[in-house]
């Protein structure tokens, strides 16, 4: 296994190479986006820290009360506020709210290129180290777990599958990327497999 230093030296690397945006789309080419869709920005925080195990990254699990996307797997994150100064304050300020990560607990890293979602979002995913010893405090209403992937099973390619169900009466495949009993998928699996090719290609 690569050492964290090594790691995150080549995460760096990986963020200095110019990524290509990425949308939950890409693997449904017959999809016809309209010009006058509404985007709305928004920005998630990939949270890495250090284990004993190695480095490993933040996931939520999202709670079964919300309206949208009840009980999947995300990322701290969400739209930006008209107070927010740019993308990774937006970022921030959300993973204070969703697992209570503190500004100063958090070094920011770089940011990738970003991902459009199927509900009209342009999600920028922030990468950042995560302080050692960092305890998360939930937002029951938002989140019902925190939970840690190794970065290294994350960087992986042989550990996406693309799936399909049917969706709107078509069939749409997506990216999964599974790790214990969590089923990480849509643009959660999507935003990770962009990193990992991003960073193979550096």
């Amino acid at each position: 296994m690569m050492p964290p230093t090594d790691q995150l030296e080549t995460i760096q690397r990986g963020l200095l190479q110019p990524g290509r945006p990425s949308s939950d789309y890409d693997l449904n080419a017959d999809v016809v986006l309209s010009k006058d869709r509404k985007i709305t920005p928004a920005a998630v925080l990939i949270g890495i820290v250090e284990t004993d195990a190695g480095l490993e990254v933040i996931l939520t699990k999202r709670s079964p009360r919300l309206k949208h996307h009840p009980g999947q797997i995300a990322f701290p994150g969400g739209k930006q506020d008209p107070g927010d100064k740019d993308l990774v304050s937006t970022a921030l300020r959300e993973a204070m709210e969703e697992i209570g990560l503190p500004d100063q607990g958090a070094h920011v890293l770089g940011q990738m290129a970003p991902h459009e979602t199927v509900t009209g979002f342009s999600v920028t995913p922030v990468l950042a180290t995560v302080e050692t010893g960092f305890v998360p405090e939930l937002e029951i209403g938002e989140v019902s777990e925190a939970f840690t992937v190794p970065l290294s099973h994350i960087l992986e390619p042989s550990n996406y599958i693309v799936e399909g169900r049917r969706w709107r009466g078509a069939q749409r495949y997506y990216f999964t990327v599974p790790y214990g009993p969590y089923y990480i998928w849509g643009a959660t699996a999507r935003i990770l497999r962009a990193l990992t090719d991003q960073i193979a290609a550096s």
